[in-house]
């Protein structure tokens, strides 16, 4: 049963919303933040807004196309630690998914995504250039909304820039020799998603005034749970349904991005595993020669039903888990309630 209001077109984005806010105490609390949520979608359509044309068109393109608002809902969320969801938190939720939206421009290039959310990726539509100059600007156009309210928050935007920027210069450049493969997976995860969604979680909280001796566990909540949610997209990335990903299944593979379920393969020393790994490399190499992507279908298929997959499902609970058990800290109530669950539902997707 969902506690969604009657119409409300964030609850149908977020589709979390039924696991998140299930409870009697929590349906006041869900109030709050669907209300809150159309305040920052609002808030989104009118910092988008650019005075060129062109501009205007590339930085709406993505944010018209969808999203569950995951990391606005956190914010307002840890608000109610606070004074709740002041214009100053929606300006941080608001800031914070804009960077979000400049992160995917990006992405898209680096990873040669040829979908996002069910459409066209920007650079498909504009060229890499105008896609990696339309990140930018939103990028440029957050630090701005951060900017009204001070240095502590123009440096936490800063910070999770950083790491974001980081994130990726690693994962472009791959492991080193004697880097572990899965652990260096994991500290790109921790700097690409976990910052952003660990930056959501601190600043609701900081906002709103809430008690400083939050902050620390709610950074690590968020930098846990956001590693478990990419831990998870690597095993939907794999889905044979295509609307359930807004991708070509597999699409990370094809372009030659390792996923976790690639690389606990690549661990697995059984003739099977090495055959099939060798399969997807070398359909990988054939595709990056200008081969048709649909030549690693069967390969891909494989790989979702291989144990390595499960495994990589059982190391996001395992991420999920001690999300929850940061919380600790935390009062009882519908806040932390609210939080444990979402940890719970972020790995829960895939059923």
């Amino acid at each position: 049963m969902t506690f969604s209001a009657p119409g409300s077109r964030i609850a149908s984005k977020l589709g979390l919303s039924d696991r998140i806010f299930a409870g009697p105490r929590s349906r006041r609390l869900l109030a709050t933040v669907e209300s809150g949520l159309e305040r920052v979608d609002e808030a989104l359509a009118r910092e988008l807004v650019m005075a060129d044309s062109l501009a205007n068109a590339t930085s709406r393109y993505l944010y018209d196309a969808g999203g569950k608002r995951v990391r606005p809902m956190l914010t307002l969320l840890t608000s109610q630690l606070g004074e709740g969801p002041t214009d100053k938190v929606i300006d941080g939720a608001t800031a914070l998914e804009m960077t979000h939206l400049g992160s995917l421009y990006h992405d898209d290039v680096m990873d040669a995504a040829d979908k996002r959310r069910g459409v066209p990726a920007a650079h498909e539509v504009w060229g890499n250039n105008i896609a990696i100059l339309t990140g930018d600007l939103l990028f440029s156009r957050a630090s701005q909304i951060m900017a009204r309210h001070g240095e502590a928050a123009i440096r936490l935007q800063a910070d999770t820039f950083e790491r974001l920027v980081i994130g990726q210069m690693h994962e472009t450049v791959g492991p080193q020799d004697g880097d572990d493969r899965v652990e260096f997976y994991l500290q790109v995860l921790a700097d690409k998603t976990g910052s952003l969604i660990a930056a959501a979680a601190q600043t609701g909280c900081v906002f709103a005034g809430g008690p400083v001796e939050f902050e620390a566990p709610l950074k690590t909540f968020g930098e846990k749970v956001g590693v478990a949610f990419q831990l998870l997209d690597d095993v939907i990335d794999l889905s044979a349904d295509a609307d359930e990903t807004g991708k070509v299944p597999g699409t990370d593979l094809r372009a030659g991005v390792p996923t976790m379920p690639y690389l606990v393969l690549s661990e697995r020393t059984d003739a099977a595993s090495i055959g099939l790994r060798e399969r997807i490399d070398a359909g990988v190499a054939s595709i990056s020669d200008g081969e048709d992507p649909a030549i690693l279908d069967g390969a891909l298929a494989e790989l979702r039903d291989h144990e390595a997959t499960q495994a990589t499902l059982d190391l996001a609970y395992s991420w999920s888990n001690e999300a929850i058990a940061a919380l600790d800290p935390l009062p009882d109530g519908a806040v932390r309630e609210a939080l444990m669950r979402f940890a719970r539902a972020v790995v829960d997707r895939s059923r």
